[in-house]
């Protein structure tokens, strides 16, 4: 163990002892057991659990379980009265744990020494009284202040567990305390604390004698702790009065004798002289210091009274004057100012920057780099021996004039971002062009202009696709009628597209009977729905009958 300090060197600031016994105000505390009572009183008389049993509406109490008995209670899985019968209804809770809550950001930082306390005024009290004395006098009665500690804030969980006979009975109790949850919990004149109902859960016990609902739930509280404690030599209440307040005048009620002489000696011969003040003196009262104030001018700074001893004793007038009159309408000259920004008007000029409008009549030159962070107007000529230039933006407009990029063919000019051009022509090594085209179905057939790769690409695919589905064709079809010279066919040609020769004999073989029939003999034609087959007959050597048999496959569109 440490050798206690002696008692001269133990500290104890007595301003904090006043005098308690009088004082109707208590200390404030808020204690453990207080956030569990208020969770009795709320279910009593707020919830105010009960059942309907037998006609008879039968209150349903709510015990706090110690130790002892929750140790029971889980190894049992109820509650037993003295006679040993199980007691249902009945509601019984624990405290399961108390944590700190930090959301509620706080710090007294000593408990020995808070520096976090709510400040109270006492309205009336004994020290502070209104009387006609008082008021005459023009006195001003103390007042009384109470400094309250700020509380810890923590978040406690408590378990329920609740037993009834029935489920009717256990679905109106749950109702209720599901109803209440969100509350706040407690006596609406002492304390009372934010509530939070967390999840349910039910057992139904039956056996050969008994048979028992059981649900189990955990509530969480927003509670604070003030504990009722002395933290060297403090209360969580403490009390301040104002100091009384000393006025000093220039009446006396007294006859004040002076004895002159010399300094230690009293003589009965020297004669006395008594001054006898009957009432209060009326005017400037002087007073004279012993270490007196002493003005001195400074660089730059004149004074009518340089160095002169002002005591009280007698007035000193000083007027202070400088080189050169300071009005705001004069012209002032110093050969250097220092400051760390001038502001002129609406512009502010620093050692690094220029904030504002500035205009410049004659010529600027500097020797090191000119940065504009803002926009530059140049209504004038811009000479330069190299530009680099990097857009984030950019906005230019030319009023007239041609521009030339370059003067060797060899010259390369790279663009990043969108280029915009407005021209009637563009000429690419002596070709000229006047736009550009998006037509996907190529009919202008311009010399003059430049397709896109989207014009492009949808007429190579437009035709590829025609064509291919052209050459896909191929069909047989039987006759339906022959004369002599002439086999008809219910079928219509298939048209071929504009890029390809138009559907002909060439595009059909035909077989009558089984045999080949030549080309060279054969011409077709379409009329209407009806395909024709005009046979040379001289030239085939044969004339058609009509029970031939005629086939022809080739280009029909179906």
């Amino acid at each position: 163990m440490s050798k206690p300090l002696p008692r001269k060197q133990r500290v104890l600031n007595r301003g904090y002892l006043y005098s308690r016994t009088a004082d109707d105000v208590g200390d404030l505390s808020v204690n453990l057991i207080d956030i569990d009572s208020s969770i009795q009183f709320y279910f009593d008389e707020v919830i105010q659990p009960s059942v309907e049993d037998n006609g008879e509406n039968v209150k349903v109490p709510l015990m706090y379980a110690s130790p002892e008995r929750w140790k029971a209670i889980q190894r049992d899985g109820f509650m037993r009265d003295r006679k040993r019968q199980i007691i249902t209804p009945v509601i019984v809770y624990r405290r399961t744990s108390v944590e700190r809550d930090d959301t509620v950001p706080q710090d007294k930082l000593d408990a020995n020494n808070p520096n976090l306390f709510y400040s109270f005024e006492k309205k009336y009290s004994r020290s502070h009284r209104y009387d006609n004395f008082g008021l005459q006098q023009g006195l001003l009665p103390q007042k009384e202040y109470y400094n309250v500690m700020f509380p810890d804030y923590v978040n406690l969980t408590y378990e329920f567990i609740v037993w009834t006979t029935y489920m009717e009975h256990m679905n109106n109790i749950v109702e209720k305390v599901v109803y209440s949850d969100g509350a706040y919990w407690g006596d609406p004149d002492k304390l009372r604390f934010r509530s939070r109902v967390e999840s349910f859960s039910d057992v139904t016990e039956v056996s050969d004698v008994e048979r028992l609902v059981r649900t189990n739930f955990t509530v969480s509280l927003k509670g604070y702790l003030l504990p009722k404690g002395n933290f060297d030599h403090r209360s969580t209440t403490q009390k301040f009065l104002t100091p009384k307040k000393v006025i000093i005048g220039s009446e006396v009620d007294r006859t004040v004798t002076n004895n002159v002489g010399r300094a230690g000696q009293f003589r009965e011969d020297l004669a006395s002289s008594t001054s006898q003040v009957t009432s209060t003196p009326v005017g400037d009262v002087d007073v004279t210091v012993t270490n007196g104030i002493i003005f001195i001018g400074g660089t730059g700074i004149t004074l009518s009274q340089d160095g002169v001893l002002f005591d009280g004793s007698t007035a000193v007038t000083q007027t202070l004057s400088i080189g050169q009159s300071v009005a705001t309408s004069d012209n002032v000259t110093f050969n250097q100012v220092s400051a760390s920004s001038l502001v002129l008007g609406d512009t502010t000029f620093d050692s690094n920057s220029i904030t504002g409008n500035i205009n410049i009549t004659g010529s600027v030159t500097t020797t090191g780099n000119f940065n504009i962070n803002g926009d530059a107007v140049i209504e004038g000529t811009i000479t330069a021996q190299e530009f680099h230039t990097e857009f984030v933006s950019s906005s230019i407009l030319f009023a007239s004039g041609s521009t030339q990029l370059g003067d060797t063919i060899d010259d390369i000019h790279n663009f990043t971002g969108s280029l915009f051009v407005s021209a009637s022509s563009f000429e690419i090594n002596n070709t000229s062009f006047n736009g550009i085209s998006n037509d996907t179905s190529l009919t202008d057939s311009s010399q003059t202009e430049v397709v896109t790769e989207h014009a492009v690409k949808s007429y190579v695919d437009s035709e590829v696709s025609e064509a291919n589905s052209y050459f896909r064709k191929q069909f047989v079809k039987t006759s339906s009628t022959i004369t002599t010279a002439t086999a008809s066919f219910t079928a219509v040609t298939a048209s071929a597209p504009i890029s390809l020769t138009a559907t002909g004999e060439n595009d059909f073989v035909f077989f009558v009977n089984g045999q080949y029939m030549e080309h060279d003999a054969l011409q077709v034609e379409q009329s209407g729905s009806v395909f024709l087959l005009k046979v040379d007959n001289d030239s085939i050597g044969y004339d058609l009958e009509s029970d031939d048999e005629i086939l022809a496959i080739g280009k029909f569109d179906s």
